[in-house]
């Protein structure tokens, strides 16, 4: 048995396909989750009620209630309590995946994943949840508050699409200088993407408006 990071934490599992469902309940049970499985968006949301996931596992093409649905759904009724994941087989471009995060995901996997890759996800999303909780429920606007001035700055400057070069360019340093600050920032933020620093960023409230997060290609991929 695997060191059981999501010990105990109930997992909501969402598909309409029986055997990726079996796939990933059997593998975040050997983390110890108590996974609970739905095959349809308003089952899915009616099993929330009741177990109150720490975990949901979202297909986006559900039948009924779409994924993104479901998604939005779990945030009216958990708020960021709830960690979500979105997987998909359909939707697997750069802005799918960037959509689904603005919805109010924390991460997206394209099928077919790597189940130890899905696992490791599971883990890394449980564990932040934790740290969530551990500051009274502050959630992404705690996350956020400990940015410097200067990653706050290239925060935004990746959300208008900016590239790494262009960073560099705009802010006067190199490179080298823009990838350390983007780092800091994925680890300040307890992310592994750009498009989910960005994503948290943008639902904590911290880019303005006139920033089109949808604009993320490329870099943020």
């Amino acid at each position: 048995m695997e060191t059981a990071t999501g010990s105990g934490h109930p997992v909501l599992v969402v598909d309409d396909d029986e055997s990726v469902r079996a796939l990933i309940a059997a593998h975040l049970q050997r983390i110890g989750c108590v996974v609970y499985e739905a095959s349809a968006g308003d089952e899915a949301l009616e099993l929330a009620e009741l177990v109150r996931p720490a975990l949901a596992v979202l297909d986006v093409n559900l039948p009924r209630v779409t994924g993104y649905e479901v998604c939005r759904g779990l945030r009216e009724l958990m708020g960021a309590s709830v960690a979500i994941m979105f997987i998909s087989g359909y939707r697997s471009e750069s802005l799918d995946r960037i959509a689904g995060l603005l919805i109010g995901a924390d991460d997206y996997i394209v099928k077919p994943f790597d189940p130890g890759e899905l696992v490791a996800r599971a883990r890394a999303l449980l564990a932040r949840r934790s740290a969530w909780n551990g500051h009274h429920g502050a959630g992404e606007t705690k996350m956020t508050d400990a940015l410097t001035a200067r990653e706050r700055e290239v925060l935004v400057l990746l959300a208008s699409g900016s590239t790494q070069d262009d960073i560099a360019s705009s802010l006067v340093v190199s490179p080298k200088t823009v990838a350390t600050h983007i780092q800091r920032t994925l680890t300040k933020l307890g992310v592994h993407s750009r498009a989910q620093a960005v994503a948290v960023a943008y639902r904590a409230g911290l880019l303005t408006d006139e920033v089109d997060a949808h604009s993320i290609v490329g870099e943020c991929a």
